[in-house]
């Protein structure tokens, strides 16, 4: 082949290439995403606004109908705001949905979600709106003059709750509900083991009575209750767990900036504790054995983690009991704060529901999205979906009002009223100050899940007859840290190029470089026949 005509053909290439490429990452630096937002200087009503609600319910009709109620007195106030509401199950679908529908540009207005989630969507550009302006604004943030329903103001939502929703120094969120964990105990089979019930059980204390109930008799039968099923300690989430049990005792589990600390000494004292309990039966979690109310309502089961807000499915009169009644055991319900290591300084992890909005090309829409917002935080949508479940209101003006102090003095009274989820209730609101959250960024959403994982690594190694020892728990750190992206570099508050997806401008210049080098080679190959037919080489 002539020099020459390689030439040609491999400079025109290039060339094509070159310009290619240049265009491309032109086109790609250029793309800023959304506008940032900016606080409208006045809300045009004579303009037609449709936005979306993504919500979890729960399962749980009542909640939809306070949703549903909400929606329909929001658009009272406001006709030309339509409000339609997507129902979810599951915040980890919630989750899932979003990060795929922000790649298409269609998120929903308004959802509820957790921080956690929030620090993932915010990896795109100006995707979530900052609520700082909107909530100072004296014409539409909180209380703000020009807001056609009682909203209240920012002082009045519980400082602490509020605090949840800061990432990278500004508030991303504002919170709907809180709840937090509690331990559920079968009074009745721990007095018949010989044993009191303290104010705040201590870890100890948990253990030992969870190993004193797993004495059988003679027939194979558990003596505590005299049936073939025991686990006297049941978790629902082991997540919660491991980062309760290291904020408890001081061991690390991540930094403000989002470095890493879960992999430490205090982590291997807590796993090699909770092998040794699975390993004799007294331990199991919510995913290896089920539901841990299910046990309890049973009477087999002792002491149950669960939320606050899943209190009605708790004890033998629990209104929304998953069981067969004929198997429902009746028993002496009792309240307590989470398992401890001092007592005497107690700590439960925050968890609830918090509100994030969607930027939009349209700042008016995100202004209508902020007003519906807003709109939860009214006494009337707080003490309705608080008096569902074990959540707390998030201002202080809803629990200051006469009906949620009714609501609180008939404790008892009905199955409205249901005595365990009124004790888990008071439980949280005299914990409010007792309450913590891990640190939020890119990649914390993978901690927590990586958190869980150990526990039921150990849980399920144990009950397969394996040998949990440094050796196991040493590869198991290597093999979590792996597998939850936990290994790779970090940097920066907010990790935004950590643990994602490669971002789709670097993904298509890659194809578009590839196709083009691949067009070089053909042109070359098919130039090269060409001539060679045409006798010219």
């Amino acid at each position: 082949m002539r020099l020459s005509f390689v030439k040609r053909i491999l400079v025109k290439a290039s060339v094509l290439a070159c310009v290619s490429a240049s265009a491309f990452l032109c086109a790609c630096h250029g793309s800023k995403g959304l506008p940032e937002f900016e606080v409208p200087e006045s809300f045009d009503e004579t303009h037609n606004y449709e936005i979306t609600f993504w919500a979890k319910n729960d399962t749980n009709k009542t909640q939809s109908n306070i949703y549903k109620n909400a929606i329909a007195d929001f658009e009272k106030l406001y006709p030309n705001i339509k409000v339609n509401i997507r129902l979810y199950t599951d915040y980890g679908r919630i989750y899932n949905d979003v990060i795929t529908n922000i790649s298409t540009s269609t998120t929903p207005n308004v959802c509820i979600t957790y921080p956690d989630h929030i620090a993932t969507y915010m990896s795109g550009i100006n995707i979530v709106v900052p609520l700082d302006e909107l909530m100072d604004d004296e014409r539409y943030g909180l209380a703000g003059a020009d807001v056609k329903f009682s909203s209240p103001a920012k002082g009045e939502v519980i400082e602490r709750f509020l605090d949840e929703c800061i990432l990278d120094g500004e508030h991303y969120a504002i919170p709907f509900m809180r709840s937090s964990e509690a331990l559920y105990i079968n009074a009745d089979l721990v007095r018949s083991l010989g044993y009191d019930i303290p104010d705040v059980p201590t870890w100890d204390y948990v253990w030992e009575v969870s190993e004193a109930a797993m004495a059988k008799d003679p027939d194979g039968t558990f003596a505590v209750n005299g049936q073939k099923v025991m686990i006297p300690f049941i978790y629902k989430s082991t997540d919660n767990m491991m980062i309760s049990m290291l904020r408890q005792c001081g061991g690390g589990y991540s930094t403000p900036e989002g470095d890493i600390e879960i992999f430490n000494d205090s982590t291997r004292d807590i796993l090699m504790t909770v092998s040794h309990h699975a390993r004799t039966g007294a331990f199991s979690t919510f995913k290896i054995s089920s539901y841990p109310g299910n046990f309890l309502n049973a009477g087999q089961c002792i002491f149950a983690v669960d939320s606050t807000a899943g209190s009605t499915w708790m004890g033998s009169g629990a209104p929304l009991s998953d069981i067969a009644p004929e198997n429902m055991i009746e028993f002496e319900t009792v309240v307590r704060p989470i398992p401890q290591y001092d007592p005497d300084d107690p700590h439960m992890i925050s968890q609830g529901p918090s509100v994030c909005i969607f930027n939009k090309e349209d700042p008016g829409e995100v202004l209508a999205s902020w007003l519906f917002a807003q709109y939860l935080l009214t006494d009337e949508v707080q003490n309705a979906y608080a008096m569902t479940e074990g959540y707390v209101p998030v201002t202080s003006h809803a629990r200051e009002s006469a009906e949620y102090k009714e609501y609180l003095s008939l404790a008892g009274a009905d199955r409205d009223h249901y005595q365990v989820k009124m004790d888990a209730t008071d439980l949280l609101l005299r914990s409010t100050d007792r309450t913590f959250v891990t640190p939020v960024f890119n990649g914390s959403a993978s901690l927590r899940d990586a958190a869980g994982a150990l526990i039921e690594n150990v849980t399920k190694a144990e009950r397969r007859g394996r040998t949990v020892d440094d050796a196991f728990i040493d590869n198991m750190f290597s093999e979590v840290a792996s597998l939850y992206k936990l290994d790779a570099p970090l940097s920066g508050p907010m990790k935004k190029e950590a643990l994602g997806p490669l971002p789709k401008a670097s993904l298509y210049l890659i194809i578009s470089l590839i196709v083009i080098w691949t067009g070089i080679a053909a042109i070359t190959v098919i130039g090269y026949i060409r001539h060679k037919k045409d006798g010219s080489v």
